[in-house]
């Protein structure tokens, strides 16, 4: 397909456009959405890209820049986008389906609405994130940072957050199923009224068994997190010997 095809929109598919600037090609809204199948972008050039409704379907995305790009309504299905910057891009309902996302970058993004199922999210940098609304399904933020970031309300199932920084995350009213939170940053995030008997809570420390005030936890869990405030619970009458 020519630049005047690429530009005007439609599919394109097994195209080669690694390491291509594509920002010109890209800066204006097409006559037909743009569907990207097959395709390398690898560290291709879509700053400010017009990709709005936009399907990326099994594309090499690796490095790939995004910053700034409109991308509205627009679909990621499969493929991968290792190492790819997204900073500052207009996400608003964007869908990213079993793509991988690894250490990739979102500052200023805006991601209201986004839906982020089935990825591989390790290492991503979600701080200073805006909107609302965004969620995370079954997906692999381990080492993600997510300073601050806003979950308030939102379902948490097959989320795996170990080691990942929480720190003045909004957490309130969060529902976890088979989700992990071992070893993972939680200085300042606020639990109030969220369920955490489906998140494996690791070892938690006494300074963060404070910060989870006003969450409800498993009879089990109460007891670790009782065990690092150093009291032990036993059962039977006072004076038994406790076992």
């Amino acid at each position: 397909m020519d630049d005047h095809d690429l530009a005007a929109g439609g599919e394109l598919r097994g195209a080669d456009l690694a390491d291509r600037d594509l920002r010109e090609e890209l800066e204006g809204g097409p006559e037909a959405p743009r569907v990207f199948a097959e395709c390398d972008l690898s560290r291709a050039d879509l700053r400010g890209a017009h990709l709005v409704d936009a399907v990326f379907a099994d594309c090499r995305m690796d490095g790939a820049l995004f910053d700034e790009a409109a991308l509205d309504g627009a679909r990621f299905t499969g493929g991968t986008a290792a190492r790819a910057r997204f900073t500052g891009a207009e996400c608003i309902g964007t869908v990213f389906d079993r793509t991988d996302l690894a250490n990739t970058e979102w500052a200023r993004a805006v991601l209201t609405e986004a839906v982020f199922t089935a990825c591989r999210m390790t290492g991503a940098g979600l701080c200073e994130v805006r909107g609302i609304g965004y969620s995370f399904t079954r997906c692999n933020l381990m080492l993600a940072r997510l300073k601050g970031a806003v979950l308030r309300d939102q379902e948490l199932t097959g989320v795996r957050m170990d080691e990942a920084d929480l720190a003045k995350a909004d957490l309130r009213g969060t529902v976890w199923r088979e989700s992990r939170l071992r070893g993972a940053v939680l200085s300042g995030a606020d639990f109030a009224g969220a369920d955490l008997r489906g998140a494996d809570l690791g070892e938690i420390g006494l300074a963060d068994a404070a910060v989870l005030r006003g969450a409800a936890v498993s009879p089990d869990q109460a007891h670790m997190l009782l065990a690092s405030l150093g009291i032990q619970v036993v059962a039977g009458e006072p004076g038994e010997p406790a076992h």
